[in-house]
């Protein structure tokens, strides 16, 4: 399983990524505020970096259920500084998580590698044309409705079908752009438009995205779900967050991890991968 980025050819498979967030605005669900100020962020990604990440996903825009969007040029006001400083400091691939095209390619003229679009651009018609010329890799993700209104009675009549062929298509009208086919990475869009069964179907049921080929990012991170199935607060789902990316990992259905907590999931990855690597040919008396 390979993911083009930038001039790279990842193995995902030998060692599947992980992403952290960067969020830089006033009203995320988990990290609001928290870096809301530029030298803040960039101390953060730092440390993120340090602790393991592979990628550091900074976002302007909050994407919680009943957010309200904000203009082109606050999100740039956001971003790009951050992304600026960044650039030549950090090993780890810079994502920036927008659905404005405007947006993305003044973050990729900074230095930024991969664009993680929650609309698998659709919200902005003119980030398709940005993916004909642009060398970046790609996150795109499924959701239902926008953020505003996503969580106001979601509806499928089978949500893993559903979910595989919009990004199926959506990838097929990228590439059919020019879109490298390696640089594109699949996201079931976990708790955007999905009720707590829909998000439980599609963790449990990954075997249609799995056949497309095509890298998968989980973003699971201390989401509602997990309070629904665990009865905890937001700062109380490390455990249940984890446990979803080792079953993932297991069942070989994500190869890219975007978390809160990167020192812990950097510690489950590696973990898991050399247990398998040891187990890999190896018998067993029963």
């Amino acid at each position: 399983m390979i993911w083009k980025i930038k001039d790279q050819q990842i193995d995902l498979m030998g060692r599947p990524l992980v992403m952290g967030i960067l969020n830089v605005t006033p009203d995320s669900f988990s990290d609001g505020g928290y870096h809301l100020d530029s030298s803040n962020a960039i101390d953060h990604a730092l440390r993120m970096e340090d602790q393991g990440a592979d990628l550091i996903d900074i976002g302007g825009e909050s994407t919680r259920p009943g957010a309200i969007p904000v203009s082109i040029e606050e999100e740039k006001r956001r971003v790009l500084p951050v992304v600026e400083k960044l650039a030549g400091r950090l090993k780890a691939f810079i994502s920036i998580d927008t659905t404005k095209s405007q947006v993305a390619a003044a973050a990729l003229d900074l230095g930024a590698h991969v664009i993680n679009d929650i609309s698998a651009l659709t919200f902005d018609p003119l980030m398709l044309e940005l993916a004909a010329r642009a060398n970046c890799a790609w996150v795109i993700m499924h959701i239902k409705g926008v953020p505003a209104n996503m969580q106001q009675n979601p509806m499928y009549d089978d949500v893993v079908k559903e979910v595989t062929e919009f990004l199926s298509h959506r990838y097929q009208a990228m590439v059919k752009v020019g879109v490298d086919p390696m640089a594109v990475c699949l996201d079931p869009g976990i708790g955007f438009g999905k009720t707590y069964d829909h998000n439980m179907e599609l963790l449990a049921g990954f075997g249609p995205l799995k056949k497309l080929g095509l890298p998968v990012c989980l973003g699971v991170s201390r989401k509602k779900f997990l309070q629904t199935l665990l009865g905890r607060k937001m700062e109380e789902r490390l455990a249940g967050t984890l446990a979803v990316l080792a079953y993932s990992l297991l069942h070989g259905s994500a190869q890219v991890f975007r978390v809160h907590d990167v020192v812990q999931a950097r510690d489950l990855v590696t973990t898991i991968k050399a247990l398998q690597s040891l187990s890999a040919g190896q018998t067993f008396a029963t």
